[in-house]
């Protein structure tokens, strides 16, 4: 089960969709903490979810601590999961609103970056963290020696 987790593809690229995903949900989850009223739990409430404190407080900490996670690219595929889960919600609690006052239209342009994420975000739960990740050189013994056989065959 662990080697399913940590498995990865040696894919160069992967790195800048990590970077793209982590950078994005450690901010997101910082401001929830440095601006509450307008990212985290006033933001929460605005759109009724429940519990707005202890939600935008538990959401904000699991932004940080996956996008962490997919920035070093440990446990990506793992970390993967719950910022997936975030996506979902955060399409479903602020883009049918949209959807049914505005549009279609009007409701992809307000989510181009929600969709970005989440399909980054099911990308890196399919392949892992990629060639340049902790997961690929601490985990998966073998990924150096294919590395050199791929250099090799160059």
């Amino acid at each position: 089960m662990f080697q399913k987790i940590t498995k990865t593809d040696l894919s160069k690229t992967t790195i800048l969709i990590r970077i793209m995903i982590g950078a994005v949900f450690l901010s997101e989850g910082i401001q929830k903490f440095l601006f509450p009223a307008i990212r985290g739990a006033g933001r929460f409430e605005k759109i009724g979810l429940p519990s707005p404190e202890f939600l935008g407080s538990f959401v904000g900490i699991f932004e940080i601590l996956c996008g962490i996670l997919v920035l070093t690219g440990l446990f990506t595929r793992l970390a993967s999961i719950p910022l997936i889960t975030i996506m979902l919600v955060a399409i479903a609690a602020t883009k049918s609103e949209v959807l049914a006052e505005k549009g279609f239209w009007e409701m992809m342009h307000g989510s181009r970056t929600d969709w970005a994420m989440l399909l980054g975000n099911i990308f890196l739960l399919i392949k892992g963290g990629g060639r340049w990740s902790i997961d690929s050189l601490a985990f998966n013994p073998n990924t150096l020696n294919q590395i050199d056989e791929v250099e090799l065959r160059k």
